[in-house]
């Protein structure tokens, strides 16, 4: 997340996104620049950056991940963060769903749950405002109203509608990353930023905060995987998007769509800043047999959901959207708990991805088809 809030706030400083990465570039200490070169050093810091695996490792953690999933699931237990046709929710039974809904408080459907893994741990169930913190106003507060599900917005009434420069968080949480950014943006004029999160505490807690401006951001109830559920501004408006640790929570059978949506979002030339779990993390090594919904994907003891993704399932997802590759990058660092002498190797994916400047409706169409061909 530092990686990404580096990137994000030099791009608000400049008051544009930078297009001057190329894909696999590496600025000066991209992801840090603690370096281990004395092994006996090991356990002198709790992290270091740019770790090489070792062909050892790398079958060790292969070999985990096929153990760990060689029990799966029952398909009929994996009924909630399926993709649900009528047939399915028929063998199912309408009780079932009623038992998922109360179990999964947090999920933002039947078929996938939303809620953030460890690294954005704020997104925890919560529907109280903090004591003394009174929730602050705004004609677009309730966005998340019956108004707002019928259909969008008019463009002269949108939230930010005067704003040039305008930011989309998508699963904000409680608001972690929410505030640090509406304190950068204080010294950018008629900028906007827009968060949302499928959980309507954790919203609350954002528009509660004693730091929530109005009239710069607008927090708002959204289920990312509801293609039919506008958001509260027209596409093609975005500069940036930040998706952090999102994405793997979502089934794999709609990351597409939701890939897709999001582009239609941004601007031409706008940018989408991504980050999330990389194959063969500890998180991956850590589950036990039964976890494994399907090849790489895993369900928590708390019902939340992690996919672990490849730089090359990147690619191909945001390409296919229309996007072109700035950056898509492995970051992988060791993690070392000094107290019991344990190393833990992390591994994450990070990549920017940029909306062509001559994009048009049609061009994400003529990418997929391109790719499928090949």
């Amino acid at each position: 997340m530092n990686i990404i809030w580096r990137n994000f706030t030099s791009c608000l400083r400049l008051g544009k996104v930078p297009h001057r990465y190329q894909s696999g570039y590496h600025p000066v200490a991209p992801l840090g620049s603690r370096i281990l070169t004395d092994p006996a050093k090991v356990f002198e810091h709790n992290m270091w950056d740019h770790m090489q695996w070792s062909k050892e490792e790398e079958e060790a953690a292969r070999k985990t991940v096929k153990e760990n999933s060689a029990v799966r699931v029952l398909l009929e237990e994996q009924a909630e963060i399926l993709p649900v046709d009528q047939e399915t929710k028929e063998k199912v039974g309408e009780s079932s769903w009623n038992h998922v809904e109360t179990k999964a408080a947090n999920c933002s459907s039947r078929m996938h749950c939303l809620a953030m893994p460890e690294e954005k741990n704020h997104f925890k169930r919560s529907t109280g405002s903090s004591d003394g913190q009174s929730k602050a106003g705004s004609d677009f507060s309730n966005l998340d109203s019956e108004e707002h599900k019928k259909g969008p917005l008019k463009t002269e009434l949108f939230p930010g509608s005067n704003a040039t420069f305008r930011i989309l968080e998508v699963g904000c949480g409680a608001g972690n990353s929410v505030f640090p950014i509406l304190n950068t943006l204080q010294n950018i004029p008629e900028s906007f930023l827009y968060c949302c999160d499928f959980a309507s505490g954790a919203v609350e807690l954002v528009k509660s905060h004693s730091a929530y401006r109005a009239a710069q951001c607008s927090a708002f109830v959204h289920d990312i995987c509801d293609d039919g559920l506008p958001y509260p501004f027209p596409d093609g408006i975005l500069d940036v998007i930040l998706l952090v640790f999102v994405l793997s929570a979502i089934h794999p059978d709609r990351m597409q769509g939701v890939v897709n949506r999001l582009s239609k979002l941004l601007k031409p030339g706008g940018m989408l800043l991504f980050r999330d779990y990389g194959r063969y993390d500890k998180t991956q090594l850590r589950f036990k047999k039964g976890h494994c919904l399907s090849e790489n994907f895993y369900v928590r003891g708390d019902g939340t959901r992690a996919y672990f993704f490849t730089k090359g399932e990147v690619h191909s997802m945001f390409c296919k959207a229309g996007l072109d590759e700035k950056q898509n990058l492995v970051d992988r660092r060791l993690q070392v708990n000094r107290k019991k002498q344990v190393k833990m190797h992390r591994v994450w994916v990070q990549g920017k991805f940029q909306k062509p400047l001559h994009w048009t409706q049609n061009n994400s169409k003529l990418v997929f088809s391109l790719l499928s061909h090949d």
